[in-house]
């Protein structure tokens, strides 16, 4: 019963987290915590153990979502490694840091969490023709121009303050073992103006990187239950295939909307059980 409960959930976590660029990790842990203090087949789920699978279950995720991005020319690899170069390092940091909180607190540092994550999309985006006008002085920035159907986007941002923010994202990944896309997706779209297609397929390229380096830190740690692992990936593998396509046929406003929604409704959900 539990295997089948794991399988689904991987499925389902891994979908929507690549339809959004989030890598399943957002969906996956909230849900193995609800569970845990829900009914006493998720007994073994503590908040290291959450976060040690849900990692490890990204891998799978993150490289089927970015095959399926790479073959659709949807991922920016430029940006990408200065994202991975910043994050790489924040991961292992925060991977290790995870160790010392406990599952209720835990609870509710992800939902507080991901109530901030929300609230960055409430922030206004500059309109197109100032950030033409920002893009004209580029003499230390990262300058990037892609095409998606017949619109051409142009973005420009600071290498340096990409590789500070992705540690911070990495460190919050290893912490929470969400991936690290629920922060830097909407980085990349509000601050650097990327288009949400972009910005979610490039999320998922730096996710494979990450949790690939966060997970082997969990390892390390001896957070990872492998009898339940087996059950979430083909889940993930499939899951994220399947999200990756259907992100291809929706609108940038459309991906936009569904990260919001998602991330509110969790992140009420994980605050009143961290209180209650």
């Amino acid at each position: 019963m539990v295997i089948i409960i794991c399988l689904l959930i991987g499925l389902l976590s891994a979908m929507l987290g690549s339809i959004v660029g989030f890598g399943g990790g957002v969906i996956l842990v909230p849900i193995l915590l609800i569970l845990h203090s829900t009914t006493p087949l998720f007994d073994w789920a503590d908040a290291s153990t959450i976060v040690g699978i849900s990692l490890i279950i990204m891998i799978f995720t993150a490289l089927s979502s970015t095959y399926t991005y790479a073959k659709s020319k949807r991922i920016d690899y430029k940006s990408g490694l200065y994202f991975i170069a910043g994050s790489l390092p924040g991961g292992v940091l925060g991977a290790w840091l995870n160790q010392f909180v406990e599952t209720d607190m835990f609870s509710l540092f992800l939902g507080l969490f991901m109530l901030l994550i929300f609230s960055m999309f409430l922030i206004k985006k500059t309109p197109k023709q100032e950030i033409e006008d920002i893009n004209i002085n580029t003499s230390h920035k990262v300058v990037r121009e892609v095409r998606i159907g017949d619109t051409t986007y142009r973005y420009t941002f600071s290498p340096l303050i990409a590789i500070a923010i992705a540690f911070t994202v990495g460190m919050l990944s290893g912490f929470f073992g969400i991936g690290g896309g629920s922060l830097m997706v909407p980085t990349m779209i509000i601050l650097f103006h990327f288009p949400p297609h972009i910005a979610t397929a490039t999320s998922m390229f730096m996710i494979l990187a990450l949790s690939i380096v966060s997970s082997g830190t969990h390892i390390a740690l001896g957070h990872i239950e492998w009898m339940y692992v087996w059950a979430f990936i083909p889940g993930a593998w499939f899951g994220g295939i399947l999200g990756a396509k259907i992100n291809q046929h929706l609108s940038g406003k459309a991906v936009e909307y569904l990260l919001r929604t998602v991330v509110l409704l969790i992140g009420v959900r994980l605050i009143w059980q961290g209180l209650f």
